[in-house]
């Protein structure tokens, strides 16, 4: 994958965001011409679940797109092996959710992620079941199905889309895909890259200890998280060490990194 400029890579706001929260959506980041396309593919191979991203040239041709790839690279570098994809779909009135889990069983890596990119070839409105997910669950690091106990979380976040929007995730965050009610199909492509370097520096770092930038970390605090709500943002802030590259850069509750040596 050869290297975009530095302009279509992610900014120090959008990196913040995706650090804090799990996910990044983009909205309308593919173009019409593009989407159609894919979606006739998407209706022509359904059968191709695993195998559609090498049945179906135009799809990868979405993701060789440079507003696409900077966004990939500045996630996973610009060599990132394969892991899988899967074109998921749904039926009309198929009224069955997913339950709650998370798609990481075992990692051992401590900052490093996988990414998985959530692609709409069309509008996916609510009512028509695009996948829940628990904005900051990405660190609460769960093995797979154990908290399929659980229906509604407060502070869960529906991925709601126009045709053409990526929504790329942290693998181990929390989420599961919800009912169709509508009277039509709904497709959405996954992909899964894993990265073959470190993760540090990758997007376009200006400004990341602007205020702006930091705050969006420090106030993210969510209800869900309770009482370890202060332990979640010590990692946040670990995460923004290493995807920053800065090993100094302190955005911890009361500078706790700094004041315990904590690296």
């Amino acid at each position: 994958m050869s290297k975009v400029e530095r302009q279509h890579l992610l900014t120090a706001s959008q990196m913040a965001h995706f650090v804090t929260y799990g996910y990044l959506q983009l909205d309308e980041l593919v173009p019409p011409e593009h989407n159609e396309a894919v979606l006739a593919d998407e209706k022509r191979i359904p059968d191709a679940g695993y195998h559609f991203w090498q049945r179906s040239e135009v799809v990868r041709a979405v993701f060789d797109l440079p507003q696409v790839k900077g966004a990939v690279q500045s996630f996973v570098g610009v060599d990132p092996t394969y892991d899988h994809s899967y074109l998921h779909i749904v039926g009309p009135r198929r009224l069955k959710a997913q339950e709650w889990h998370a798609d990481s069983v075992i990692d051992t890596r401590p900052f490093a992620f996988d990414i998985q990119a959530f692609y709409f070839t069309h509008d996916a409105p609510v009512e028509m079941g695009p996948t829940l997910i628990l904005p900051g669950s990405h660190l609460r690091r769960v093995n797979t199905g154990s908290i399929a106990r659980y229906k509604n979380i407060v502070g869960q976040r529906q991925l709601a889309a126009k045709a053409g929007t990526i929504v790329f995730m942290h693998q181990a965050i929390w989420h599961c895909a919800q009912p169709n009610h509508t009277d039509q199909t709904r497709y959405v492509f996954k992909l899964r890259l894993h990265p073959r370097q470190q993760q540090r520096n990758l997007f376009n770092t200006e400004g990341y200890q602007d205020p702006e930038v930091t705050s969006i970390i420090e106030r993210g605090y969510l209800p869900w998280q309770g009482n370890e709500a202060r332990l979640e943002h010590i990692m946040r802030a670990r995460f923004w060490r290493y995807v920053t590259g800065d090993d100094l850069v302190d955005v911890s509750f009361e500078k706790a990194l700094t004041r315990m040596a904590l690296g």
